[in-house]
């Protein structure tokens, strides 16, 4: 636990990570039925490039014409190819991105109630930002699984989920950082269980921790 994010903010925050299609999005869906504030950095990032936003002119200009659809809009899956095949490209879209999307990340979970807070962070390892968090839950399934699924719901090659996976940090550094891990590897109900015992966890954590500063 991270006591510089224990002492700056009230609320307990929980960074939520994990490679793509591990199913990070599915585990925040679970927690936020439970009532959960959820906060997640792809879709605070697709807010701040939205039609007519600073960000997005920025990113036409930075990037060119290559990153624009036929109908002139951002043209997300061609940025995607773009800096993934490219490390100082990717670098710099992440040096236009990320302070936007950590202002905005912050402004939103000063807003947040409840006892605890998750924010969704796919970058967490690949950027060194678990100290910005109490705990670190990372959502972890088997390379191959990821491959398949990402394979499957982007219609991607199988070079190019392998590039993409391998363009992110790898599995054995995500579970280096991790508190908590859940195991995306079966079935839905058994996902389920995983996250209602995290959550009863993080619901003692944020009552010892408010009690403590009462």
């Amino acid at each position: 636990m991270s006591t510089a994010a224990a002492a700056q903010h009230p609320a307990l925050r929980i960074g939520l990570t994990g490679g793509i299609a591990s199913g990070k999005s599915t585990v925040a869906q679970l927690f936020a039925a439970l009532g959960v504030p959820i906060l997640d950095a792809d879709q605070i990032a697709r807010e701040l490039v939205a039609p007519g936003s600073a960000l997005r002119a920025q990113l036409f200009a930075h990037f060119g014409e290559q990153i624009r659809d036929s109908k002139g809009d951002l043209d997300r899956a061609a940025l995607r190819r773009l800096v993934f095949a490219n490390q100082t490209l990717r670098r710099e879209l992440e040096a236009l991105m990320h302070p936007a999307i950590h202002e905005r990340t912050e402004q939103l979970a000063q807003r947040a109630h409840g006892p605890y807070q998750l924010h969704v962070v796919p970058l967490l390892v690949e950027n060194n930002l678990s100290e910005r968090y109490d705990r670190v839950l990372v959502v972890d399934s088997p390379e191959a699984l990821q491959l398949a699924r990402l394979r499957a719901r982007d219609g991607s090659s199988a070079a190019q989920a392998r590039a993409i996976l391998a363009a992110q940090a790898s599995r054995a550094a995500r579970l280096a950082i991790a508190d908590d891990v859940i195991l995306n590897d079966a079935a839905a109900q058994a996902l389920r269980a995983q996250v209602a015992s995290l959550h009863e966890r993080y619901l003692q954590l944020a009552a010892e921790r408010a009690h403590k500063s009462a």
